[in-house]
């Protein structure tokens, strides 16, 4: 990240198309990491930024909306801060990815706890980026 660079996550960095949802849940690749599953593609069709990012926070495990929205806001900060890793590899390489971010840990974890756990979904998103990237 260049010095006095601005970090935000800006409209076009939302992954909101249903279309495209729906074509990462049927043909995507998964894997997972301490706190996250994460469902993921390279995209077919040109994108506004080199990645676009979902989160989602099942209904399931937390009843309250006040809950799930405050996990989706401590994951939404935590990408913000580091998502410029996976910008760099994405611009070096010309590739476009959508990702979808579902939490999948039972409780309520603190804000370093999932900054943490971004770091490491972003360097494994990266060495799953590379390796499908030298399969074809």
């Amino acid at each position: 990240m260049n010095k006095g660079e601005r970090q935000t996550f800006s409209k076009n960095e939302r992954l909101c198309r249903t279309k495209l949802i729906d074509e990462i849940f049927e043909n995507g690749s998964v894997f997972h990491t301490s706190l996250f599953k994460v469902v993921w593609i390279i995209s077919s069709i040109s994108l506004p930024s080199p990645a676009q990012m979902a989160v989602s926070v099942p209904k399931r495990s937390f009843k309250l909306a006040v809950t799930r929205n405050l996990i989706k806001r401590r994951i939404r900060e935590a990408y913000r801060k580091k998502k410029h890793i996976l910008y760099n590899l994405l611009e070096s390489e010309n590739i476009q990815v959508t990702f979808i971010i579902i939490y999948r840990h039972g409780t309520v974890a603190e804000y370093n706890v999932i900054e943490k756990s971004i770091g490491e979904l972003i360097e494994k998103l990266c060495d799953n980026i590379l390796k499908k990237q030298n399969k074809s």
